[in-house]
């Protein structure tokens, strides 16, 4: 069996040699092929630099080099559409990815499975990090409709079926996670912990996380749609309620002078609710935007892959 094992990286200069290294040692004691296919996000380090030389050195490594920085989404998709290999693994350059579960990954895939998906246990993984995870997967539960599991990330090989199955969905807006789950494929997980990053920072800061989360809620489903309409209609009925207690209070008492924190209340609250919901219609609508405007998911620069020599 041939395998690609494609590598999204921004500005990992000092990971990527020893990722290369980690990855080639496990392969000693396997009877399996492999390509190593990076994808250089427009990184503004050095890191096409040391892809260059790595590529001259082992004619193993591959890289794709994009003009601009274009998301790790972009990134996986290029990786799966310029693979040769019989099944892909798709895992971080930062070594949070243990490549010494390889091994496990293919045994479980000659066994079957179409998906084997690496699950982390995030046991050491710090405290502010788990509570927005958490409150994350529990909503998700109830806003997406596919399911997720908390720990369940890209580092997963996946068959050529499903990696041609993805690339038929050729959306824009893409939400990994949730498109792993819809193309459904026998799956099964295993557990590894959780690992420090060998050198470097997270390029993903808290706001871009939270953005991630709103990209899942947003992609597989229109119930913050739905929750707008129902709870518009809640907001109607109450305020009608209102209205009608008034009018008959007016009938049996007369009229009594306006109180200024009921009209206050009012205006804030609907303003809020009709801000709101204009916010959850944008996002659909923004996202109807890009759709429409079918600009490529990116662009590449410089690449060693024979087709864009």
């Amino acid at each position: 069996m041939f395998l690609s094992i494609i590598v999204p990286l921004y500005n990992e200069e000092t990971n990527i040699s020893i990722l290369h290294e980690k990855v080639s040692n496990v392969f000693l004691n396997l009877s399996h092929q492999f390509e190593l296919i990076f994808i250089n996000d427009g990184s503004t380090d050095h890191s096409l630099q040391v892809l260059k030389s790595l590529s001259e050195k082992d004619a193993r490594v591959k890289y794709v080099s994009f003009s601009n920085n274009f998301g790790k989404e972009s990134a996986m998709y290029c990786g799966m559409e310029h693979s040769i290999g019989d099944a892909i693994i798709i895992m971080d350059s930062d070594l949070q990815h243990p490549p010494e579960i390889i091994p496990k990954l293919i045994q479980l895939h000659e066994e079957g499975f179409s998906q084997v998906v690496a699950l982390r246990n995030r046991k050491n993984e710090s405290f502010i990090k788990k509570i927005p995870a958490k409150v994350f997967y529990k909503l998700s539960q109830y806003m997406i409709d596919v399911k997720l599991k908390s720990g369940e990330g890209d580092f997963r090989l996946i068959s050529k079926e499903v990696a041609n199955s993805i690339l038929k969905m050729t959306e824009y807006n893409r939400f990994s996670k949730g498109i792993f789950e819809w193309v459904g494929f026998s799956k099964t997980t295993i557990t590894f912990d959780h690992q420090e990053r060998n050198d470097g920072y997270s390029k993903f800061s808290i706001f871009k996380l939270i953005d991630y989360a709103i990209d899942g809620i947003i992609s597989f489903n229109n119930k913050p749609l739905r929750l707008c309409f129902y709870f518009g209609g809640f907001t109607m009925f109450i305020c009608l309620l209102y209205i009608f207690i008034t009018f008959i209070n007016i009938l049996l008492h007369g009229i009594e002078e306006p109180g200024y924190f009921t009209i206050i209340s009012a205006i804030l609250f609907l303003g809020g609710l009709q801000l709101f919901s204009l916010g959850v219609i944008g996002e659909y609508i923004g996202r109807i935007y890009y759709e429409t405007k079918d600009r490529p998911k990116y662009i590449i620069e410089q690449s060693n892959l024979k087709k864009h020599e």
